[in-house]
């Protein structure tokens, strides 16, 4: 193969501890039957140590994509750039939130936080409502999904920086964390 995922992958969560990230987890999978790999990087801003907010960073390659962009760049008669406009990356960037007492509006966070990510990291907000007993009150509880795509070309190459979107990622998470002392984060029983 001529792109190292695996290298990809490690200069992401370096990149990402030199942009003020904490790194806490990495999970490979690998589905036998189709080849198909993923992996998820499991971290958060230095500021959210203690909680709140989780972030999590998946990155999904599908082979037929890969040997697809290897048959273009053997083609003797394909040029470079047609390649690293056709053949991407892709990065799922997946906040979570503990259940908040008093959740925000999510338009208004929605349009918050494109003005924050802009254009190259559109974050998805959705709210979910849960009840644990009909005489309860239910808990919100937030999904916030940013994606965002890197050239296979620039990953083959080394060229992939990643500089702009983890700032843009942490700008965001720093937002979400202090916004979320006025969202009265709920505290979650503890497992006995």
């Amino acid at each position: 193969m001529p792109i190292d995922i695996a290298g990809f992958i490690t200069y992401l969560k370096d990149h990402a501890i030199e942009h003020g990230f904490h790194v806490h987890d990495e999970r490979h999978f690998l589905e036998t039957y189709s080849l198909r790999q993923s992996w998820e990087i499991d971290l958060h801003p230095e500021s959210a140590c203690s909680g709140p907010l989780d972030l999590n960073v998946a990155l999904d390659i599908e082979p037929r994509g890969l040997l697809q962009f290897e048959d273009t760049l053997n083609d003797n008669d394909v040029d470079v750039l047609e390649a690293e406009r056709n053949y991407f990356v892709p990065l799922l960037f997946n906040w979570a939130l503990p259940p908040l007492g008093n959740p925000p509006d999510l338009v208004i966070l929605a349009a918050e936080l494109a003005g924050i990510a802009g254009p190259d990291l559109p974050i998805e907000v959705s709210g979910v409502d849960s009840f644990g007993a009909l005489s309860e009150k239910p808990d919100r509880r937030l999904s916030l999904v940013g994606k965002a795509e890197v050239a296979m070309v620039a990953v083959m190459t080394g060229e992939a920086t990643m500089c702009d979107l983890l700032d843009r990622c942490f700008d965001s998470s720093e937002f979400i964390v202090k916004e979320a002392d006025t969202w009265d984060v709920l505290d979650l029983p503890s497992p006995e």
